[in-house]
């Protein structure tokens, strides 16, 4: 086996001696043909690189493919880049978006106010809704509207579409506003067509029970209800809401005002209206005495007293 090995190593080593003396003279011809400055050499350079470069792309392909590449994810990267920036924008658009709707719907209602058609000899003052004391027992808002712009207390108050209530309190800078739905309301109104007066009485509810009709026959749900100006409270021909009927068949306001959306109210100016000092001057005693009638004569203090002993 030694032998053999030993052979065949004599035999491939000038093989290999000869194969690099051959490939060392052909690099040295190359190199030297290439050197040479002739025109016709340089027409042979040409068809020789025109004949192996185009059949070389094969080993530029992983170069070509790795540039790509890069390129790729240098475009994923703007990309992700770009994503996150218009996330942060939409974001930024939800918000003012949902900033529009408010002041859309703040304007509306604005524009609801001045739609209001009033007596031309009223005027009126708007305020913002500041609070809700809404409660089981008084139904109430506070306005930011007061003494220093002429409040008076008894002033009707309305949304963009009806009566709200009226003032019962005022301070310097703000307002209290009784609802038509609290217990302490008492509305005089009149039903139209038919003309009947009635009384709208707060009772907590949505919709209050309307009080004192003469002939229910003549009023039909839907009817118009507005204020009659009785006992110079409210200003005639303010918009109440309509007659509705509930289930046990009472008849009731379904009022015109959005209590749920109370955000401005209007205060009517109504300086023809007898000035109320005190929110119970609004209601009367349910007995009042005649006028007419003499007026009850005092006890004598010393009726009673016991004779001195003399």
């Amino acid at each position: 086996m030694a032998q053999d090995r030993g052979s065949s190593e004599d035999f491939t080593r000038p093989l290999k001696r000869l194969l690099l003396a051959v490939l060392t003279l052909f690099f040295i011809v190359v190199f030297l043909f290439w050197r040479i400055d002739s025109p016709r050499v340089e027409r042979i350079r040409a068809q020789i690189v025109d004949t192996l470069v185009p059949r070389m792309d094969w080993a530029m392909a992983p170069v070509t493919a790795s540039v790509k590449i890069l390129r790729d994810f240098q475009s994923y990267q703007s990309i992700h880049e770009q994503n996150q920036e218009l996330r942060r924008e939409l974001r930024q658009m939800a918000a003012w978006k949902e900033a529009a709707l408010q002041l859309e719907q703040e304007n509306a209602r604005l524009r609801d106010l001045n739609n209001v058609r009033l007596d031309p000899r009223l005027t009126f003052i708007t305020g913002v809704v500041l609070a809700d004391s809404g409660s089981p027992f008084r139904q109430s808002v506070l306005i930011n509207v007061g003494s220093r712009d002429g409040i008076v207390d008894g002033w009707a108050t309305m949304d963009g579409i009806g009566l709200v209530g009226r003032i019962a309190g005022v301070g310097a800078n703000t307002s209290r506003v009784i609802l038509l739905t609290d217990t302490h309301s008492r509305i005089p109104a009149e039903i139209q067509p038919s003309g009947q007066r009635v009384l709208i009485v707060g009772d907590n509810s949505a919709a209050p029970p309307i009080d004192f009709l003469e002939n229910p026959d003549q009023v039909r749900p839907g009817d118009r209800i507005v204020t009659t100006g009785d006992g110079e409270v409210f200003p005639p021909g303010l918009l109440i809401g309509q007659v509705a009927q509930d289930p046990g068949g009472r008849l009731r306001a379904r009022l015109a005002a959005d209590y749920e959306r109370l955000e401005f109210l209007r205060v009517l100016r109504d300086h023809g209206a007898r000035r109320v000092n005190q929110p119970s001057g609004l209601i009367l005693p349910q007995d009042l005495p005649d006028a007419d009638a003499p007026a009850p004569a005092l006890p004598d203090a010393n009726a009673n007293a016991e004779p001195e002993n003399g």
